[in-house]
């Protein structure tokens, strides 16, 4: 599975820092939420991809060796493995608890957390299945509803930077543009399939006309 099949989403959640006993450099937060739809993408015809995770779609996801990174790139900060991450989800979402206070550069990550300079989570996930549903309303707009049913593979939580939209509560670093384009894609042969339909008709209505 290449890096180019993988979805990201990053959400505008507050990662919380929590106090230990032994003092210890933990953080805990929601990589995602469930049942809480996000814009992925508006055009400008004002047609727009909404898109939420089902409450079950971690149920057969490969969770086996998560890592926590930053952005989803260079180096490790935590990881199921050796036992600084543990990744589960709860009622509200994905949650997450990562001890960063094994390196210097996540014990730097923490105090970046702690100030709130960082305050925003990202995962990345394969996905098995999916549903869509269109919408279109009595003014024309067209919305497309996209849910996650099964996760197949996760391989990361990160704490993220900045969204690529400030102004939504979700976004992709990568692999979002492959999940638009195939939405576009279904829906113009579904439309291509309909003028076709609407086509043999009319030549339907024609010829029975001609044959009277």
């Amino acid at each position: 599975m290449s890096k180019a099949d993988r979805e990201y989403r990053s959400m505008t959640v507050r990662i919380a820092e929590r106090a230990d006993e032994d003092d210890k450099k933990i953080v805990e937060g929601y990589a995602t939420t469930f049942n809480d739809p996000y814009l992925l993408y508006r055009d400008r015809d004002g047609w727009e991809l909404w898109e939420e995770v089902d409450p079950g779609a971690f149920a057969g996801c490969d969770m086996s060796d998560v890592i926590m990174q930053y952005d989803h790139e260079g180096r490790v900060f935590a990881r199921i493995r050796n036992n600084t991450l543990t990744v589960a989800p709860d009622d509200k979402g994905l949650f997450i608890t990562a001890d960063l206070g094994g390196t210097e550069i996540g014990r730097g990550l923490y105090e970046e957390i702690a100030g709130g300079y960082t305050d925003r989570m990202s995962f990345g996930f394969t996905v098995a299945k999916d549903k869509r549903e269109e919408v279109t309303d009595e003014n024309g707009k067209t919305v497309v509803k996209r849910t996650i049913l099964e996760i197949g593979k996760l391989y990361d939580v990160s704490a993220v930077s900045l969204p690529a939209n400030p102004g939504t509560a979700i976004y992709s670093a990568r692999g979002i543009d492959g999940v638009i384009e195939e939405v576009k894609a279904e829906r113009l042969k579904a439309l291509e399939m309909e003028n076709a339909r609407r086509r043999a008709i009319v030549r339907a209505k024609a010829l029975g006309g001609l044959n009277k």
